[in-house]
């Protein structure tokens, strides 16, 4: 096995996760087989409790892991199916060790740092570096690692002491260090400065780590005196320095390391220069000059509670490009905040209000998201009724399929107090109630988690077609609330159909609005599946409906056709329509989703 281990320098949020999954990404394209390994600092034993705003998005594995959203990045770039061992915590490593003690194994010695939690983590990322992620039978030829936080973090030590004494471990020709450090411009004068670098690149080595590669986050592509003296004063060879600077969107990373010859350095430094082939990347290519070609817009509306920061929804976002992609149209995302919508914000900040509204009532499409806790529910509750009496085409993901169910259980049926138990454990219409099996005591770890089978009990819905005729889908979950049974036959009878249920038939998993364009609900999680190339099928579904072009006879891929120029239309006119009509310009383009540059 080999390593590649990447580390950041100088600042946090360089982009060390797009670019040790372009690093994958290169190597794979070199005909060798790649895993990934992703250390975060933090005490936390995993990413579940923590809020999106502290942490971004909650990534949800196959098997029920909850983890750093840079493992979305590596499944997406590598198309591979990672485990919870591929992410690694400070708590996981100290719970590990603790158990141990409380057995035993320790039995007689002094449980310390050096060597007992040094070799913890060793023996971790050598054991997860095993796993096979990629269908195929046995381990990887290269596993990347990286490293979260920036060099010189108190918690980050004795992950740094770990890899110092496994990089002698492993021996020369099986570990490669990329260190990935800024390099700033001042605007004053135009000067790239390297000394951040240099001070970066020397706290490193002071830890006992040599750099074999410098990954420099730029405004734009380094001088050459620049690259030289970096070179000379961090050790490092010229042609061993690589400029990741600003691009139009992430795709990008991985054509800009190979043009640099990024991946000869590393399999030269890992003794594969004679084995790996010429690293081929057309398809990737081919897909990038799409990306940066699209003209023709679609405004997907996103109705959310943690729209101040992005990476809160990275998935989803994710998800909606390669769709639009699919669909060859540039995708405008706009956001607004759910408890704008409501009627207090429209009594105390009517302004903001009325701007909520109007952005809502511009869109060609609306998602309401999946979130906890009962702030901005009455706005997501006001965009699903809208989406659903305008005939928008709407798509609601987890809570976004729960609040669908409580506006059309309160508008339809006339049970005005119709709630979640989560919202009001008192009400009397309980469309939504807490899962037996969770607990009300313990948060971590107790959600419905992980990959689960949705079998359709309509063979000729929406959602089943945009499947390809499939019976049933497995998709990854994270609830902890589920939709009342009991009310099941209420809903069904005023019009509302659940289309897709688990294996006993009493827990739902689809709903969908058969009188509509496209309004369908989900309780899984299908962002986290979709991939550049492979977009999810309900995503292409909202997409191609919000364009005017969801096709009644879709093919047996499950993706919605290239040639739909007679698909069903919803009647309205586009975006693209509206905006030339009043000749207005379009704001809030949303190119990449996750840009390296900040």
């Amino acid at each position: 096995m080999k390593y590649v281990v990447v580390t950041g320098g100088v600042v946090s949020g360089l982009g060390k996760g797009v670019t040790a999954s372009s690093i994958g990404l290169v190597l794979k394209s070199c005909g060798l087989r790649v895993t990934s390994i992703k250390i975060d600092p933090y005490l936390n034993t995993d990413a579940g409790t923590m809020s999106p705003f502290e942490h971004g998005e909650v990534f949800v594995l196959d098997d029920g892991g909850e983890v750093d959203l840079d493992l979305g990045n590596y499944e997406r770039f590598l198309d591979i199916t990672l485990t919870r061992d591929n992410n690694i915590t400070t708590g996981k490593i100290y719970q590990s060790v603790i158990d141990k003690e409380r057995k035993g194994d320790y039995l007689g010695k002094t449980v310390q740092v050096v060597p007992h939690i040094t070799d913890a983590i060793q023996e971790w990322m050598e054991r997860a570096a095993m796993i096979p992620v990629d269908g195929k039978e046995g381990p990887a030829d290269i596993c990347v690692i990286e490293l979260g936080g920036t060099i010189g973090d108190i918690e980050s030590m004795p992950f740094i002491e770990a890899l110092g004494q496994f990089s002698y471990r492993v021996g020369p020709g099986n570990f490669c260090l990329v260190h990935v450090s800024l390099v700033p411009v001042i605007n004053v004068v135009g000067e790239q400065k390297t000394k951040p670098t240099q001070h970066s690149v020397r706290g490193l080595r002071g830890l006992g780590l040599t750099p074999n590669i410098l990954a420099c986050r730029s405004t734009r592509a380094l001088d050459d005196n620049v690259k030289g003296k970096l070179s000379q004063f961090c050790h490092v060879p010229a042609e061993n320095i690589v400029t990741l600077y600003d691009v139009p969107n992430i795709c990008h990373i991985p054509l800009l390391l190979r043009d640099q010859k990024a991946h000869e350095a590393i399999l030269k430094g890992l003794n594969l220069l004679g084995i790996a082939r010429e690293p081929d990347l057309t398809e990737w290519t081919a897909r990038t000059k799409v990306y940066d070609m699209l003209h023709d817009p679609v405004k997907i509306v996103m109705v959310g509670k943690y729209i101040g920061l992005k990476d809160s929804y990275l998935s989803v976002l994710k998800a909606l490009l390669h769709a639009s992609v699919g669909c060859h149209k540039k995708l405008v995302v706009e956001w607004v905040e759910a408890s704008h919508l409501d009627d207090i914000t429209a009594k105390e900040d009517p302004d903001i209000y009325r701007a909520a509204w109007n952005c809502l009532k511009g869109a060609d499409g609306i998602l309401v998201p999946g979130g906890f806790g009962d702030r901005g529910v009455q706005g997501k509750i006001l965009a699903a009724k809208y989406a659903r009496e305008s005939k928008v085409p709407f798509l609601g993901i987890c809570l976004g399929m729960q609040i669908a169910v409580i506006e059309y259980a309160r508008s339809v049926l006339g049970l005005h107090d119709a709630n979640s138990t989560e919202f009001d454990p008192k009400t009397t219409n309980p469309c939504v109630i807490f899962m037996p099996e969770g607990s009300k005591t313990h948060m971590g770890g107790t959600m419905r988690l992980g990959s689960r089978r949705t079998y359709f009990k309509v063979p000729d819905c929406k959602s089943a077609k945009l499947y390809g005729g499939a019976t049933f889908v497995d998709e990854r979950h994270r609830h902890r609330y589920e939709v009342n049974p009991d009310m099941i036959s209420k809903l069904e009878a005023a019009g509302l159909l659940f289309v897709g249920s688990d294996e006993s038939g009493r827990r739902m998993e689809i709903v969908e609005l058969p009188s509509h364009p496209y309004f369908i609900g989900i309780q899984f999680h299908p962002e986290f599946k979709s991939r550049p190339g492979k977009p999810s099928a309900l995503f292409s579904g909202l997409i191609a409906a919000s364009c005017g072009q969801l096709d009644s006879h879709l093919n047996k891929t499950g993706h919605v056709s290239k040639a739909m120029a007679n698909g069903l239309s919803n009647g309205r006119a586009t975006y693209k329509d509206r905006q030339m009509a009043s000749n207005g310009s379009l704001n809030g383009v949303y190119s990449n989703g996750n840009s390296v540059h900040h």
